[in-house]
């Protein structure tokens, strides 16, 4: 692949659009005025966004769209530059067409690694709480005047999608390491919120995945890090540092934690001085570690503690991460994006706060758990680890599992996955398809339930359909309702 990416002029083609990162990237060239097309086999929100943003989208996936930019009414004169993911294979037509024609061919990471390189860049890193740590940076600049651009896994309500153009020096970037695509990305700043082993199609064990966190660390100029993470702590060596307990003698740590339904409340430290209250409205220890990598770099591009607080406090997350979809028949819908078992842990821990609501809110009896596992090697690898992930659900509904294009090399699936938590939480039953999952819920839902939908696939496509059925039953009269 070329080594230098475009920003001159000459047209981009995305292969595959419609992803969330893919997508990111194309609106921030699109709104750059850069001609950008892209192709997919849907139409979404996210490809509508762009297209009224002023891209070309092709709803097929053919040889000729290469050609567009090159059509008289077009008039741009050029092949494009190519962009694909990890998820394209040389067997796509366009892809094959793209190396035909000679045209340059780029990962998305490069394109992102290029965007960087124009930017007072912050890389948030991770293999857990990435998009909401960027989210909350992202946040937290634009609220306090900073006008960054903004790159992100996930969407967010502040700016009405997954990226934005600013007007100031700064990019946050989520910074993804599932490919090990992480060690081309070269920040001003880099946030490393904690090391796991996932992704086990592509690392083999967590020293892999250690070394793609090295080569990160040693290529940006200063490295914020939560010592947490034993990993982070023993492995890597941050320049800044921030951690939940204050004897860990971190940078900036918290005390006075008060965990609650409504939001969180604690004493923010820097350096052994006392900088303030943070009051956050998202839930659960794990967003209180996100927010202190968001304090820790609003000091250091010179925010006062003030000025950060009273934007944090104002952030209410991204999409997919413990995002509430509705409220019908007594029961909360909750979407999260969490598929691996420590963010599992986090979100059901987060999900248990809910039953302390206010008396002024509908009170919560149950967590109901719905579990899609993500990948056969991810469920093969970590079958153990998810089996006592679910101990703070009350009910756990588990389904089959979402292939994400792998191969089942490992004889595994979701029934095998329902009986492995089964042993630690016996309240666990199993629904083959996504269709016996709706009808099960149906059956299984209780107002004063919080049902939470957990994992990275096509799961929460059955959200709309059991709030529909729940919302219905509330309007039909009682005679029907009881026959």
């Amino acid at each position: 692949m070329p080594n230098s990416v475009d920003f001159g002029g000459r047209p981009f083609h995305f292969i595959g659009v419609g992803g969330i990162g893919m997508s990111a990237l194309a609106y921030i060239l699109t709104r750059r005025q850069l001609p950008v097309s892209g192709s997919d086999l849907r139409l979404t929100h996210i490809t509508q966004r762009l297209q009224d943003a002023g891209a070309k989208i092709f709803w097929h996936q053919e040889a000729a769209n290469l050609h567009f930019f090159q059509s008289p009414t077009v008039q741009a004169g050029q092949l494009p530059q190519v962009v694909c993911s990890t998820a394209i294979t040389t067997s796509n037509p366009e892809y094959r067409a793209a190396l035909e024609l000679g045209c340059p061919i780029f990962h998305r990471s490069d394109l992102l690694a290029a965007l960087i390189r124009d930017y007072a860049a912050i890389a948030v890193a991770g293999t857990h709480g990435k998009t909401t740590t960027s989210s909350m940076i992202g946040f937290l600049l634009l609220e306090c005047g900073l006008d960054p651009t903004i790159v992100v896994g996930g969407e967010v309500g502040a700016w009405e999608g997954n990226a934005r153009v600013g007007q100031g020096p700064h990019l946050v970037a989520e910074a993804d390491e599932s490919d090990g695509s992480l060690a081309k990305l070269s920040a001003q700043f880099g946030i490393v919120t904690n090391i796991e082993l996932d992704h086990t199609d592509h690392y083999q064990s967590l020293e892999d995945v250690v070394d793609i966190f090295h080569t990160f660390s040693d290529q940006c100029q200063r490295l914020i890090g939560c010592i947490d993470c034993a990993t982070v702590r023993n492995q890597l060596r941050p320049d800044i540092t921030y951690s939940l307990h204050p004897e860990s003698e971190a940078d900036y740590v918290a005390d006075d934690i008060c965990y609650s339904a409504g939001g969180t409340t604690a004493t923010v430290w820097e350096r052994g001085q006392p900088l303030g209250q943070l009051r956050l409205s998202i839930l659960g220890q794990h967003n209180l570690s996100n927010a202190l990598a968001a304090v820790a770099l609003g000091r250091e591009v010179g925010l006062t503690f003030d000025q950060i607080a009273q934007a944090l406090v104002h952030f209410q997350g991204a999409r997919r991460r413990f995002e509430l979809r509705g409220f019908h028949g007594g029961i909360r819908f909750i979407d999260d994006y969490a598929h691996h078992p420590s963010e599992i842990r986090a979100t059901l821990s987060a999900a248990r706060l809910k039953l302390q609501a206010h008396a002024s809110e509908e009170p919560i009896k149950r967590v109901v758990a719905v579990f899609q596992p993500h990948r056969y090697s991810r469920a093969a690898a970590m079958m153990a680890d998810f089996a006592d992930a679910f101990e703070d659900a009350d009910q756990v509904l588990v389904t089959d599992i979402y292939a994400a294009g792998e191969e089942n090399a490992f004889e595994i699936s979701g029934k095998r996955m329902a009986k492995a938590i089964a042993q630690y939480n016996p309240s666990t039953q199993y629904s083959a398809t996504l269709q016996e999952v709706q009808q099960t819920l149906t059956e299984l839902l209780e107002p004063g339930d919080l049902v939470i939908f957990l994992g990275a696939g096509n799961l929460n496509q059955v959200i709309p359909g059991v709030m529909d059925f729940f919302a219905n039953r509330e309007t039909q009269p009682l005679s029907q309702v009881c026959r």
